[in-house]
Order: structure tokens, then sequence, then C-alpha cells
């Protein structure tokens, strides 16, 4: 088990639409950054920047419908413009007029559609194992799919989730997991063999108190997003991609980067698990950012 100090507050936001959301801060001193995170993903997954002194003040919040955010009365408001609009709540709460906004997975296409939107509130983007726009499209390239093929399965895979996940939820949110469990994933290498195994256990276990159908919905929501402009993009750029990531292509991830203005395009040796599998480096990175930007803590 891990003996890192983690510290994580968490309090509620509400969204233009009115959706109250379960926002969270490490509290930590140094420049703010605001993370778009992966969809249901929650503040276990990123160790390196929980911890009180990685000097970096983050500010987040968990999706509509999980993890103690409520789920919008119009259940299609899971879309981009819904994230975009979470995002700014966030921001507007903590005062922060403009600031680095990182990004994991779909959370790239909102850091990015954020930065199209808003310039004025984006001083720079980290982006993680993520690409702007046609997240689902970009699935499955290690199989050596074509990009049409692989966005109809995870597509469709998600519709049948969210017409069976109901049926399931009962047993899939009382799973526990163990650090057996955590283990054998890492020994599958779904994620990363150096990830720590205790934050691979709550990672997951928190995931899991979301109903599947509901992750589904979610899913779909991201899979109307087009490409994302970025022709309107100055603000430095980072990129970090993951070789044998199956949910965001690496070359998808380069092809993007070829199109930025100030861009660092960086490929490693890991899954879609990043921020969990290489914390450190995480860390190392979204200072390097800051650095550029002219922002250090």
């Amino acid at each position: 088990m891990t003996t890192t100090t983690t510290r994580v507050r968490f309090y509620d936001v509400h969204s233009a639409d009115g959706t109250r959301l379960r926002a969270w801060t490490n509290d930590a001193e140094g420049p703010t950054v605001l993370l778009c995170n992966g969809l249901g993903t929650n503040p276990h997954a990123w160790p390196s920047l929980t911890t009180p002194d990685c000097g970096v003040r983050i500010i987040s919040w968990n999706h509509r419908g999980t993890s103690g955010s409520d789920r919008p009365k119009d259940r299609r408001r899971v879309d981009l413009d819904a994230f975009v609009e979470d995002a700014l709540a966030v921001l507007d709460d903590a005062g922060v007029d403009r600031c680095v906004v990182m990004g994991w997975s779909a959370g790239v296409t909102v850091a990015f559609e954020l930065a199209g939107r808003h310039p004025e509130r984006v001083a720079g983007v980290f982006a993680v194992n993520g690409v702007p726009g046609n997240t689902l499209g970009t699935s499955l390239r290690p199989l050596h799919l074509p990009g049409n093929l692989a966005k109809t399965v995870m597509v469709t895979v998600a519709q049948v989730a969210r017409a069976t996940g109901r049926h399931v939820s009962a047993i899939t949110t009382g799973i526990p997991v163990t650090a057996t469990t955590a283990n054998l994933l890492r020994w599958a290498r779904m994620v990363d063999p150096s990830a720590d195994p205790y934050v691979v256990r709550e990672t997951v276990q928190e995931m899991l108190t979301t109903d599947p159908d509901w992750y589904a919905n979610l899913a779909l929501g991201v899979a109307t997003h087009r490409r994302v402009s970025l022709s309107s993009i100055k603000v430095p750029v980072t990129m970090l991609a993951g070789t044998r990531d199956m949910l965001t292509s690496a070359k998808a991830m380069r092809s993007a980067a070829e199109r930025l203005h100030d861009v660092v395009f960086i490929e490693i040796d890991a899954t879609h698990f990043i921020p969990f599998g290489q914390p450190t480096l995480v860390l190392a990175e979204l200072k390097n950012v800051l650095k550029r930007v002219g922002v250090s803590g």
C-alpha cells in the first residue's frame, strides 16, 4: 500500500444549466491548473497531483452523474457544450481568469474546445492520451482497425451497455476491488505494470460506484464530437501519448500535434493510463508547460 499523503477537498459548483457538480481541488500552493478529467474518472487517478507538496494547485470536477455530481435534468446534456460550461463554472467559482488547462482522454477535447472558444481563459494546454475531437474514432488502433470501423465498434458497445447497463449495475457497483484485482490489471498490462496497485484499486473502486449505463451515455455523448479546429490555438501545447494505448491512437495525437503552432510532442511506452502509470513524468511535464507560459511555482 502506498504511504504517499494525498489531499483532496470536494465542494459544490453549479453549471450554467443548473446541474450541481462535485468539484475538487488539492489546495496546494502554486500556479492554478484546470484539469479536464477522463470520462467518469476521479482524483485517485492522479497521485502526483493530489499531494500537498506537488507545487501546482489543481481544480477539477467529477463528470455529470458520476462520483457525487448530479445527472442533468436532460440526460442528453452530456455533450461538448455542457462539458465546456462545466469547465467555465469551475474556473469562475475558483476566481480564476486564465490558467493552463490539462486534459486526459476525452478531457483533451474539452481542453482544446475551451481554448478555441475562450482563448482569453487558457494560457496553455497539456494533453494526455487524448485527441482534440473524434475521440472514439482513434480507439483500437493497436489492433490496426480503420478509424471508421473502430468508431462503429466503440459506439455499438456503448449503445449495448446503455441499454443493458442498468440490469447489471447492482452487480458492478458492488464489486470489491482488491490489491489482487489491481495486480491482475497490471499483470495483464491493461494498466502499466509500474502503476501503484493501491492507486489502481482506489481509482477503479470509485469508478464502479457509477452505473454502467450512465458511463455508456457519457461515451455516446462524446461520440458526436468531430475534430476540434486547431487553427485558433496559439498557446503552448504539450501532448503526451502512449504507444500501447488502446483508447487513443498515438499516431492520431502526433497528427494533431503537427497542426499546432507551438507544441511539444512526447511518445512513451505506456497504456492509456499514464496519469497513474507514469505519475512522476506527468507532474514534470505539467511544470514544463507552466514554465513555457511564464508561470512557475
